[in-house]
């Protein structure tokens, strides 16, 4: 074992130049709170340990995507980001309309047309308890990270998926969006450990829920478009812009008409298509869980509706808002 010393300041700052990771290459800038500036060097994204967000996960976030210069669905999330806060009465250091500026100036920094948005709230530093009102007042962290393609496959032949035993999260706590994610991490585990693409969740009943980052719905064999209800999913952005954009499909006779209702696993295996819908994925069809085929094995004409409309429709001015102007 190497000996510990105590770094003196030098040391430390001097330490944090140095420190270069692979990874680092993704992250392209930080806004912090804390500083009240925007941060470009990786090496000094950096938040206190004693932030509660950190140590007690008493924070709130949201993802959301821009492309070409646009953000997408990004007064949506931002509604979500206020609805998370308030539900935990975490109360943001700026308006959400400054939030908005903030994102956008943060975006700018980043000096890239496509990235990732990164959005905390957190509880704030000070004090290692789990009591919320040690807190010296809550913080705003924004990191923009580069865009990352995923694999073709995942839309030109589709994913494997596996049941998830994790339980699923309470009522209450699955419609806060918080930085609690360890059931989702172990779901994203048990995928990874399984040699799968995914992970779906079920309820207690047995019933479909959710995935470890996405919303989930099916194509029922009687031809209805059909997810969860939200009574213990979170109310999926991406999920919700489907069920719009989903007219479209029942007009061209792709579908009957939508529904939220209870999904048991068996129907799950009976129907034509099962479909993962995310802010970064946008809709990824599931053509095997468990080991069995879901439909024909192969990418359905729903899906394929769905993501030609989902590749339009980030240009929408319904829904996207561009980062200049």
């Amino acid at each position: 074992m190497k000996e510990l010393k105590v770094l003196s300041d030098k040391e430390l700052f001097d330490a944090l130049k140095q420190r270069i990771c692979p990874y680092h290459q993704n992250y392209l800038a930080m806004y912090s709170s804390i500083f009240n500036g925007i941060i470009k060097n990786p090496a000094f994204m950096l938040i206190p340990i004693d932030d509660h967000m950190v140590h007690r996960g008493d924070g709130v976030f949201e993802v959301i995507k821009y492309r070409h210069g646009y953000i997408y669905q990004f007064q949506a999330h931002l509604k979500r980001l206020r609805n998370s806060a308030s539900k935990v009465d975490i109360v943001p250091p700026v308006s959400y309309a400054e939030i908005g500026e903030i994102v956008k100036k943060t975006i700018k920094a980043a000096d890239a047309k496509d990235g990732v948005i990164h959005i905390y709230l957190s509880r704030g530093p000070g004090g290692f308890s789990v009591n919320p009102f040690e807190t010296e007042g809550s913080q705003l962290y924004v990191v923009i990270t580069k865009w990352q393609e995923y694999p073709l496959y995942y839309y030109q032949r589709g994913v494997k998926a596996i049941v998830s035993h994790i339980p699923v999260k309470p009522g209450f706590f699955a419609q806060i969006k918080s930085c609690n994610y360890l059931p989702n991490v172990l779901m994203r585990y048990q995928a990874i450990k399984a040699g799968a693409d995914f992970a779906i969740g079920l309820d207690e009943s047995g019933c479909l829920a959710e995935g470890a980052t996405e919303s989930v719905g099916i194509v029922s064999d009687d031809g209805y478009l059909k997810f969860p209800e939200f009574k213990r999913i979170l109310q999926g952005i991406t999920l919700k812009r489907v069920v719009t954009l989903s007219g479209a499909l029942e007009k061209a006779g792709l579908i009957k008409g939508t529904r939220f209702t209870s999904i048991a696993l068996d129907e799950i295996y009976k129907a034509k298509e099962l479909l993962l819908f995310g802010t970064t994925i946008d809709i990824v069809p599931v053509v095997e869980l468990e080991g069995k085929v879901i439909g024909s094995g192969r990418p359905g004409p729903v899906f394929l509706a769905l993501k030609e409309l989902f590749d339009h429709d980030v240009f929408s001015p319904e829904v996207s808002e561009p980062v200049d102007g």
